[in-house]
This record gives structure tokens, sequence and C-alpha cells, in this order.
């Protein structure tokens, strides 16, 4: 266990708040975001769907008062995994999306990316829980 320093627990928080908002944006308008994007229905309906239940996990570690260090160090590797994901996505040839598909998939690669490199910098400035 970890005792997390602000910094830390704001990134965490910060990440629930922004991919939830886009879990359900996803999960709730793919119908109308896939055409638009570009991109496969069930391609922008999992995801969401995925990242409501990512979205509940960090949620939840973001209030901790201590907190698992390996989870915290698989939110941070799956935020780096998301982001390389999403740029092997956009070159990969699996999907034709268009320019605004393209500036949606790389807006994941990037916030993706700034959050896993900010609960990292967290990470770094958090302490060891003492037992009691």
């Amino acid at each position: 266990m970890i005792q997390p320093s602000t910094f830390l627990r704001r990134a965490i928080q910060a990440d629930a708040i922004v991919t939830g908002a886009v879990a359900l944006l996803q999960t709730f308008a793919a119908g109308v975001l896939a055409p638009m994007l570009n991109l496969p229905h069930p391609l922008v309906l999992e995801t969401g769907l995925f990242l409501i239940a990512y979205t509940a996990l960090v949620g939840w570690l973001g209030t901790r008062q201590s907190m698992p260090g390996a989870l915290v160090a698989i939110v941070i590797v799956g935020n780096a995994a998301w982001a390389l994901g999403s740029i092997a996505l956009m070159f990969s040839g699996a999907v034709t999306p268009n320019l605004l598909g393209y500036a949606f998939i790389a807006a994941h690669a990037i916030t993706t990316g700034v959050f896993g490199e900010l609960q990292y910098i967290g990470l770094r400035k958090s302490g060891r829980a003492v037992a009691a």
C-alpha cells in the first residue's frame, strides 16, 4: 500500500472524470459518433463500455486514503498501453477514420498518455503507507 500524494490522488480523480465523460459519450452516442468519425460502431460502443468499467475502478481508487501500489502501477501502464494502442490503431489500416475520426483517436492517445505521465509523477511523490 502507498500513501498517495495529493498530486497522484488528483491525477487519478481527473482521469476518472474525463474518462467517465468520454465513456458515457461513446456508450450512449455510439450510433451518432461512429458514422461521424467513420469508425466501426462496435469499436466506439465497446470501448465506451470498457471505459465505464475503467472509470468505476479509477474513481474508486481516487477515493482511497491508501492505495494498492500494484493497482496504481496497473492504471499507469494501462494508460500508456491505451495511448500506444490508439496510435497503433491509426496506422494499422484496421480502421479508416475520416479526419475527425483521426482527431478523436489522437485525443484518446494524448489524454491517456498525459494522465499516465501525471499519475507516474504523482506515484513518485507518494510515500509508502505505514502499517498500523
